[in-house]
């Protein structure tokens, strides 16, 4: 049975956890912070199956961000590519059953907490309305 999208988030943040390695949120955080893997709605977020039955499962996609500090672009990136193969390994473990759709190159941004190097990985999964 699919997990329900009241809780899949939480269920994400879970299984991407990898503490001492980078901070795990599910949701956006006031702060973006650099070595953060954050778990956040995709649009559309969730892709009814049915228009008129609730007890067909819906699509929930998600863009999985991570971070790293914007250095060194060699170093960074090398880096940056090591955090996608854990997060894929980490979603691949995952006891969800999900697709990745897609992952961004990697491109730099401002952020509050200074210049940040950013990917996403772009995921679907089944959910349930309960």
């Amino acid at each position: 049975m699919p997990a329900a999208i009241t809780t899949l988030r939480s269920t994400l943040a879970t299984d991407l956890a990898n503490a001492g390695t980078w901070s795990t949120f599910s949701f956006p955080p006031a702060t973006l912070l650099a070595n953060s893997v954050v778990i956040t709605p995709s649009d559309p977020y969730l892709t009814p199956s049915n228009n008129d039955e609730i007890t067909i499962n819906p699509m929930a996609n998600f863009k999985i961000l991570i971070t790293k500090p914007a250095f060194d672009n060699q170093g960074n990136l090398a880096g940056m590519e090591d955090y996608i193969l854990a997060v894929v390994t980490k979603l691949a473990a995952s006891t969800l059953v999900m697709n990745i759709s897609a992952v961004s190159a990697p491109s730099i941004i401002s952020a509050a907490s200074g210049d940040l190097l950013v990917s996403e990985i772009t995921i679907n999964t089944l959910t349930s309305w309960s």
